[in-house]
């Protein structure tokens, strides 16, 4: 099959696709707040039906997981992962339009949810879409699993994967993520950090305090709180937890190559987001990328505690809490992170600090040489201006252990994301000129697949 045919499909059928994306968009699905989540979920089974695809919507101990599959001329199956689920929006007044009105500005479409990964995955509907008018059906089965929590750590994710191994069993699984660097040069993207999400909560006292009546003699929420963070890592930015580091598996030498072979991304950093330096001083461009996906983290998301508004008041808090994620490499697991945690805090005598498990994956990774690699790269050589580069390890997190552990199979990258995406970030966007290479690279690994 003639890849301009479906180029001209996909380039004269763009403004069809932008509108199914906008749709989408439009409606909210909040995993953390439970907002239009079954209403979200409707619609993506509705797109995939209106493409032939045999659709279940399965339930879980959560958020619905959306399943469909079409049969293909090729014995082959790729496996589509992505997710309808979305940030939460806030803070809504640094928006330049609403998250959940679509709007076009200057070539990019904005809107929440649009790049993770609203926007990969219509976009890989509008390649179907060009195959099938070419064609008539499809060179390989594909098969769609597009779940409503990945953006709360996957909660129900690994049970039903488990337990629906033979119904997802395929060959070779396409990510939610995928797109150019800040170079537009097209990255293959192979593997994933691991993440373990808490929340930490310490109470003092039945209620919020005059801070005149108890600050002398009723313990403080707020300081008991900090005074638990600051035992968690010390001014040279090491992890206290007992044992936190002994898993920790260093890069291999073709992982140290490849990231060598990236961009050098200390003066980018520096002038995107303002900085006048990096954790540890680190200078040296190879030395960045190791510390920066090969290095586990413990990052405080946020905190909360007494009165935040304008003006003064006057109180004592009789609650905190903070929200904090723990990036983790191979080896690591969520698991052992929770054990670590609960037994540093009860050695530093902070029992009383409770810990809510939020979620979280290993970390896993794709062999940078495996064939499936190699035909992504292939199948991303004409649609780009430049060669595809392989990125051993991402700093963020997903299920993807899930598929490798219990569907065996390695793992690919495609999509619309660049460097402006402002993922999880207010005025989230994609290039719609990205959007359509997106389209045609994916269709494009769909045709090799037929002969994989």
């Amino acid at each position: 099959m003639k890849t301009t045919t479906i180029d001209r499909y996909i380039e004269s059928h763009i403004d069809e696709s932008v509108a199914e994306l906008s749709r989408l968009c439009a409606q909210p699905s909040v995993a953390a707040q439970n907002l239009g989540i079954q209403a979200c979920a409707e619609k993506v089974a509705e797109s995939l039906k209106a493409r032939g695809f045999a659709v279940q919507i399965l339930p879980t101990g959560g958020s619905p997981v959306v399943f469909a599959e079409r049969a293909g001329k090729g014995d082959a199956t790729l496996i589509v992962y992505d997710h309808y689920d979305v940030q939460p929006p806030e803070p809504l007044e640094l928006w330049d339009s609403p998250p959940f009105e679509p709007t076009v500005r200057a070539g990019r479409l904005y809107a929440r949810g649009v790049a993770d990964n609203k926007g990969n995955f219509t976009s890989r509907l509008h390649a179907i879409d060009a195959i099938l008018a070419a064609d008539g059906e499809l060179p390989c089965n594909i098969k769609f699993v597009v779940e409503g929590e990945e953006e709360i750590g996957s909660v129900n994710l690994e049970p039903f994967v488990k337990e629906n191994k033979d119904l997802l069993a395929g060959d070779v699984c396409v990510w939610e993520v995928g797109g150019v660097d800040h170079q537009n040069a097209p990255v293959q993207m192979v593997g994933l950090r691991g993440i373990c999400y808490v929340e930490l909560r310490v109470r003092t006292a039945n209620r919020d305090v005059h801070s005149g009546t108890g600050g002398s003699i009723f313990p403080n929420a707020a300081w008991r709180l900090v005074w638990a963070l600051n035992t968690l890592k010390d001014q040279d930015e090491n992890i206290l937890l007992p044992g936190f580091y002994d898993d920790v598996i260093p890069p291999t030498p073709r992982e140290k190559e490849l990231l060598a072979q990236l961009p050098d991304m200390v003066a980018y950093y520096r002038e995107e987001f303002g900085l006048t330096g990096f954790l540890k001083d680190i200078e040296d461009p190879l030395e960045l990328a190791i510390q920066a996906v090969y290095q586990p983290t413990c990052t405080i998301c946020g905190l909360t505690a007494g009165y935040q508004g304008k003006g003064s008041k006057t109180v004592l808090p009789a609650e905190a809490s903070a929200k904090v994620d723990f990036r983790l490499v191979p080896d690591q697991t969520p698991k052992q992170v929770l054990a670590q945690l609960r037994a540093h805090l009860d050695a530093h005598g902070f029992e009383d600090v409770e810990i809510v498990d939020l979620g979280g994956n290993p970390g896993a990774k794709t062999d940078p040489d495996h064939p499936a690699v190699r035909l992504a790269v292939r199948a991303a050589e004409d649609v780009y201006d430049q060669p595809s580069r392989i990125n051993p390890m991402i700093g963020g997190s997903g299920p993807n252990y899930i598929f490798q552990e219990y569907l065996g199979v390695p793992i690919i990258s495609s999509g619309a994301g660049d460097s402006d995406s402002r993922v999880h970030a207010p005025n989230e966007s994609i290039s719609l000129d990205l959007y359509e290479k997106a389209a045609k690279h994916f269709a494009r690994i769909v045709l090799l697949m037929g002969e994989y």
